[in-house]
């Protein structure tokens, strides 16, 4: 069974930039599109970005465009979520998972399969 591990979260300040990582064991990597999501207190899980299984497509949620950047490398089997300009609205627990992207900036998730995620946490 595929199994999700993301690390890379903190305590930061805004502005600042973190770099998670999603380690993909126990399933090839290429074969699925993969995002990043996240949670914040009281609110739903949303899509915060995704790319495809050879990395040719990405998408962002509107309000990470420009300052978020997704990449896959799928020889290592991990998938990263570089965060630049981080603002306090960031706040929340990261995770990775399978995707569908949909559209330009959609990113679904299909099969409710999560790791245990990560905290990123921006003072403002």
């Amino acid at each position: 069974q595929m199994q999700l591990v993301e690390s890379g979260g903190g305590l930061v300040q805004a502005g600042d930039s973190l770099r998670l990582s999603c380690a993909v064991v126990g399933h090839r990597n290429s074969d699925y599109a993969m995002g990043w999501f996240r949670q914040a207190p009281g609110k739903e899980r949303e899509g915060v970005s995704c790319i495809s299984p050879a990395g040719g497509q990405t998408n962002y949620a509107d309000s990470v465009k420009g300052r978020f950047t997704i990449s896959r490398d799928n020889a290592k089997n991990t998938v990263y979520l570089q965060m630049n300009s981080l603002r306090s609205e960031d706040t929340a627990v990261y995770f990775c998972a399978v995707a569908v992207l949909r559209g330009s900036s959609e990113c679904l998730n299909p099969d409710n399969y999560w790791g245990q995620g990560t905290q990123v946490t921006v003072s403002s």
